[in-house]
């Protein structure tokens, strides 16, 4: 169905010429699912646009071929003329982005872009055409498909927005789908809905499939062979069998080992030391040497062949040349090697190179070793949240949306509350509306103390005093960072805004810290969010949080753009934040990994109420409710392993 061969692809760039993709040789069957997996910014997503022929401006193929089907049917995608290849797009080869957020058109509304689609590669038209979009909005799981059609994107939630684009790409019911992180940003049941529902495209049409993703949980599930891809090459290729069972590449084994679950909240994650090299540079040895806790003299300056180590297993590893040990011993878990995150220095010195934050009153208390009862950091009381429901010429409102309902609970100091839910339940909402976002766009009822002081009764300095003490990680990071500022100037604002005290040179040390502690390059502050990749907007996006030192962090999905080894190190993070400065966090996710590895206790909603809530043990254990259980039940786990 697909056949890649030797594809190199570059970018002019400031730094020089990148080489976003070096050598890429795939081959994927018809009706195989092929997953293609690794850190943000190895180049998997550029692998995607390059086979789409939607490359950036600054981007072009340098050598390599691409081909789409067998025979007399194979179509040479590179020599296509543009006119022939709109044709292939959509039609032959669908395509859902990472981040249905800047993908679909925020000026049509959802179901006009349905349409678009299915009038440009299928005979329907007209009411035929709308009626198909609203199958298709039912098939991925949108609610009130009727009335939603006609919704713009920025009334749906980042999950919504997502399922619309699965819909979008699956609406002609291509020959191909290349699926670039395709449920990053929904809720376990919606997610097994969606890999259910390509599965059974899989067995009607046999439709290849290339799944790029960093939820190897999902990969297990759903791939037949894995491919790993670091720096721009492959560098383990197996079927999803063997690579789980036995992956043979320290940086695959380094991989799986980071996964957080229940099992491991003992300890820090297995966080992976450094980045991913960048790639304006001509390699003399392995790329992953800088990193690899196997690491040999010669790793250096000698580049390793992508070779065949047992039948329908590849490997690009210097352990594996010819007189090597093909049987290497395992990597140093956390803490015994380079690839564990720095423990036991104080967060404020290794972070901000700052004194501690004053705990003030009663903060520091209760989990973190005063056995003493303490009063809640955050009591939400009874919080309700309307949206008007707008409608006519002159957009009157016609009614209230309630998207929260009566919801309470406590979050004290020092502790994490997981809040966890399908897509559009109010969970997001319920964040937001603490942090005071929504005080203009909606009615706001209940009351939400923090130390004792209601956010909601708030105005001028004392609010701005308050969101010192508060601050939010945002789920779509490419829409919360000014795409006209640097990094360093989106750090640096809240800074100046909320700790004026701090020179600018001290301003400038903690942003460097804290560049390096969630992952990024420091030359990364001189660039502008454009210029990241989803996961890499991600880290910026939480180093802003961070800036300030709160107390209280609403985590509204902070990790579902990361890869595993870099929300590892962000986990890693935020639980020595946490025990070392009595930092909460109201957890807002789907991941329920995540949650068993951070989680005190676990708030369950389900259309703007709280379905259930209790200790994590016990809610993930012994949950009292069906919700809970079909939610856990939904919940992707690792085969093979």
């Amino acid at each position: 169905m697909l056949n890649i061969n030797d594809l190199q692809v570059e970018l002019e760039g400031d730094g020089g010429l990148v080489r976003a993709i070096d050598g890429l040789r795939l081959c994927i069957e018809r009706g195989e699912t092929f997953a293609l997996v690794g850190e943000s910014g190895c180049g998997k997503s550029m692998t995607a646009l390059a086979l789409m022929r939607l490359l950036p401006e600054n981007g072009y193929v340098a050598a390599g071929d691409i081909h789409i089907g067998r025979g007399a049917d194979a179509v040479d995608v590179l020599g296509l003329p543009e006119v022939q290849m709109r044709s292939v797009r959509g039609g032959r080869v669908g395509m859902i982005f990472q981040e249905p957020g800047t993908s679909l058109n925020p000026v049509m509304k959802v179901g006009q872009q349905i349409v678009e689609a299915i009038e440009a590669h299928t005979p329907l038209r007209g009411a035929a055409a709308r009626n198909k979009a609203l199958d298709w909005l039912r098939r991925v799981g949108i609610p009130e498909p009727e009335r939603r059609i006609d919704d713009y994107p920025f009334r749906m939630s980042g999950g919504q927005k997502q399922r619309v684009m699965i819909a979008v790409a699956l609406a002609a019911e291509p020959h191909f789908l290349i699926a670039d992180e395709p449920t990053t940003a929904l809720d376990v049941t919606i997610q097994a809905q969606i890999l259910d529902l390509l599965r059974d495209l899989q067995r009607e049409k046999r439709m290849g499939l290339l799944l790029i993703t960093h939820d190897l949980a999902v990969v297990s599930g759903m791939a037949q062979r894995v491919a790993l891809m670091y720096a721009g090459q492959i560098i383990e290729v197996a079927s999803a069998q063997d690579f789980f069972r036995a992956p043979k590449h320290p940086y695959a084994r380094a991989l799986l080992r980071a996964l957080p679950g229940g099992d491991r909240r003992a300890g820090p994650l297995e966080a992976i030391a450094g980045t991913v090299p960048a790639l304006n540079q001509r390699f003399q040895g392995c790329r992953f040497a800088p990193r690899c806790g196997q690491v040999m003299v010669h790793c250096g300056g000698t580049l390793p062949e992508l070779r065949e180590v047992v039948a329908g297993h590849e490997v690009r590893c210097l352990l594996y040349a010819q007189g090597a040990d093909p049987h290497p011993s395992p990597l140093p878990r956390a803490g015994e090697g380079a690839s564990a995150m720095p423990t036991g220095r104080p967060v404020s010195a290794r972070v901000t190179g700052l004194p501690p934050l004053p705990l003030g009153e009663g903060w520091g208390e209760g989990r973190l070793g005063d056995k003493s009862p303490a009063p809640p950091l955050l009591d939400v009381q009874d919080l309700r949240v309307r949206f008007p429901l707008r409608g006519g010429i002159l957009q009157g409102i016609k009614g209230h949306f309630n998207a929260v309902d009566g919801v309470s609970f406590q979050l004290h100091a020092g502790e994490t509350l997981a809040l966890v839910g399908e897509s559009g339940c109010g969970k997001t909402t319920t964040g937001k509306a603490i942090v005071q976002l929504l005080r203009h766009l909606s009615v706001t009822e209940g009351r939400a103390l923090l130390n004792g002081q209601n956010l909601f009764d708030m105005q001028g300095e004392t609010l701005r005093a308050a969101r010192r003490q508060v601050q939010i990680i945002f789920q779509d990071p490419f829409a919360s960072l000014n795409p006209r500022m640097r990094v360093h100037d989106i750090l640096e604002e809240g800074l100046a805004a909320l700790q004026p005290d701090l020179d600018a040179k001290q301003r400038r040390a903690r942003l460097e810290r804290l560049t390096d502690q969630v992952g990024l390059r420091r030359e990364a502050l001189q660039r502008y969010p454009h210029e990241f990749s989803g996961g890499q907007r991600q880290r910026i996006a939480i180093a802003r949080a961070l800036a300030v030192q709160p107390r209280l962090i609403v985590c509204d999905e902070p990790t579902s753009a990361l890869d595993v080894s870099v929300q590892a190190q962000i986990l890693n993070l935020l639980r020595d934040l946490q025990r070392e400065l009595g930092v909460s966090y109201l957890f807002i996710t789907h991941n329920i990994g995540v949650v068993e590895y951070v989680a005190d206790r676990i708030v369950v909603m389900k259309a703007g109420r709280v379905e259930e809530q209790g200790a994590s043990a016990q809610v993930l254990a012994q949950p009292s409710r069906d919700y809970t259980r079909q939610l856990l039940a939904a919940v992707p786990r690792l085969q093979g392993v």
